[in-house]
């Protein structure tokens, strides 16, 4: 009997094979992607990863293969309703385990999942105290808060908890529009993204299988996500392969800031404090939408003036510019260059990823680096700290350890283990 993993990859190679079955190569997924340029020959470029997905990543080129930074703009220009995104995926997962085996790319995945366990854990509990771990399903006591039923299930995918300022704002909306929902995330229910970059398509279907399952317990039919890295990978790959794998339906996905902005009429009368300021939003690509529903929560604000920066990121979030460095300072470059010819007071960000990497520019540039949750909690009279951001901005680790005393003493941290990571890079993954 196959396990999850086995499944896992037997469902994804055989969707991948539909697909480059199906495929006519117009190349207009090529012409829509941004990150190719008006001169690249699309047919050379989608022949190569077509060959990829025709022989498993043992023949075929791999050129725009690599160049993909998950925007999605290839999703609807493709005339056969293909997914090329998927189609990408697949192939730079079939390449990575090709060349790295399947030992090699078990154990890089293995070691990526436990590093970022370990900053996750480390870093919510350096910020949260037990009853707000909690809340955010993270804490010992969190399945026994969570209630009997709900209208839905929130989740909160596992990078945001070293933001987790942000998550919390979001809970505090959902109170607010007394709606009732159980909170999942956190590396115990990881989407198996870890797992994905060395090409461990067996490691992600186990982690993936089991969330899906822990999401759908109790009949959930509506799942909404927060991270763009989660949903891309769920919504892309891994629900369609259990569907496959299973011939279970599962639940309906969507991102927590469209849901929201549905919901503005309800919202609105909880916006009833002027935020007085000039506000520039960091966009993303992505083909979810997410964007113009920022637009539309933020324009609700009473007193906030909405400046439409000419600046559109061509990643699905600053997480695909991973092992490009270059690319990704450009684009934070042009942003905040955009910024500040703008006059605005204030950058906002969806994602927490993205806030990850802006909110150190903020001692350097006239305005300050927010997640747009802020701006809705300030409107409704709520307020969190952002002690992610004053930690970058200490950028001293005495200074952050003694300051987090209390908390890694409340949450049973060892200290020579919390430093130890904080040398080496905890903050800056």
């Amino acid at each position: 009997m196959k396990g999850d993993g086995e499944k896992f990859i037997s469902a994804m190679d055989g969707r991948a094979a539909a697909m480059a079955a199906a495929c006519t190569s117009c190349g207009d997924c090529v012409t829509a992607c941004p990150m190719t340029s008006t001169g690249d020959d699309a047919p050379l470029l989608l022949g190569g990863l077509l060959d990829v997905l025709r022989s498993g990543g043992e023949d075929g080129e791999a050129a725009w293969v690599n160049l993909c930074t998950a925007s999605g703009d290839c999703i609807p220009a493709c005339p056969e309703d293909l997914n090329p995104r998927f189609m990408q995926l697949a192939a730079r997962m079939m390449l990575k385990r090709a060349e790295m085996g399947d030992d090699g790319s078990k154990k890089t995945g293995a070691a990526g999942y436990r590093n970022m366990s370990n900053s996750v854990r480390t870093l919510s509990r350096m910020q949260l105290t037990p009853e707000e771990l909690n809340r955010l399903g993270e804490g010992p006591g969190a399945m026994a808060d969570q209630p009997d039923s709900s209208d839905f299930v929130f989740y909160i995918g596992c990078n945001v908890l070293r933001t987790p300022h942000i998550a919390l704002l979001c809970l505090d909306v959902l109170d607010a529009l007394e709606l009732k929902y159980r909170v999942m995330g956190g590396p115990s229910n990881c989407c198996g993204v870890q797992q994905v970059g060395p090409g461990d398509a067996g490691g992600t279907g186990k982690l993936a299988f089991n969330t899906i399952r822990s999401l759908s317990a109790g009949g959930t039919k509506q799942v909404l996500n927060w991270c763009p890295g989660c949903d891309k990978l769920m919504d892309d790959v891994t629900l369609p392969n259990y569907r496959e794998a299973t011939g279970e339906d599962t639940f309906g996905m969507s991102m927590f800031i469209t849901y929201l902005a549905e919901r503005i009429d309800d919202l609105r009368p909880f916006l009833v404090h002027p935020v007085n300021k000039k506000v520039g939003l960091h966009e993303h690509a992505g083909a979810n939408a997410v964007s113009e529903a920022a637009k539309k929560i933020l324009q609700a604000i009473p007193g906030l003036e909405f400046v439409d920066l000419p600046v559109l990121q061509m990643a699905l979030s600053c997480t695909n510019y991973v092992g490009r460095p270059a690319l990704r300072d450009s684009a934070h470059s042009d942003l905040l260059e955009a910024a500040k010819a703008a006059g605005v007071d204030t950058l906002a960000g969806v994602y927490h990823a993205c806030h990850r990497d802006l909110c150190s520019h903020e001692t350097d540039w006239p305005f300050e680096t927010v997640n747009m949750m802020e701006l809705i909690g300030e409107a409704m009279g709520i307020t969190r700290p952002d002690l992610f951001k004053r930690f970058k901005a200490m950028n001293d680790i005495d200074a952050i350890m003694a300051e987090s005393a209390e908390m890694i003493a409340l949450n049973g941290l060892d200290a020579a283990k919390v430093r130890e990571g904080l040398v080496g890079g905890m903050l800056d993954g």
